[in-house]
């Protein structure tokens, strides 16, 4: 009896001591949303206009193959890195010819903690509800782009 009462108790002690795997709560803050947070997340129309602005004048001064001018608006850090291959696959990845319009805009957040603002462009002739071609532009706080990207959507 001691035999069987002692090898019951050795079988069920793993069940006695094993824990409970505890599952992660994602939590949730909803009271920064529901006050305004999500405002912050916009670009204000003084904002937007000066970002803006400064695209297209990037885009006139790539179609026209003005070197000057498009490193005029480019941040200190992205004319750094820019070659003349960068521009020259911008002029072929983008069609300078046609008009553009905004699908988005906002704060792009990256790797270091940091955001800056953003804006998403397609081809305003482009009337789906996912365009085929998407161009991303990056900027500073001042206005100076740090970096575009074109982006063609594949499905």
């Amino acid at each position: 009896m001691k035999k069987t009462i002692f090898i019951l108790s050795v079988l069920s002690a793993p069940f006695f001591f094993s824990q409970k795997k505890a599952t992660p709560k994602a939590e949730t803050k909803k009271e920064n949303i529901d006050t305004g947070t999500k405002a912050a997340l916009q670009l204000s129309k003084e904002e937007l206009a000066l970002y803006n602005g400064n695209f297209l004048k990037f885009i006139s001064a790539l179609k026209a193959s003005d070197r000057k001018g498009m490193d005029a608006l480019l941040s200190e850090k992205a004319r750094k890195m820019v070659t003349e291959a960068v521009y020259q696959k911008l002029a072929v990845d983008i069609d300078t010819s046609k008009t553009f319009a905004i699908t988005k805009s906002g704060y792009k957040p990256f790797i270091d903690g940091s955001s800056y603002p953003m804006i998403q462009y397609k081809y305003a002739d482009d009337q789906s509800a996912e365009p085929a071609k998407i161009i991303t532009a990056v900027f500073e706080k001042d206005g100076k782009i740090m970096g575009i990207k074109p982006y063609k959507v594949t499905k």
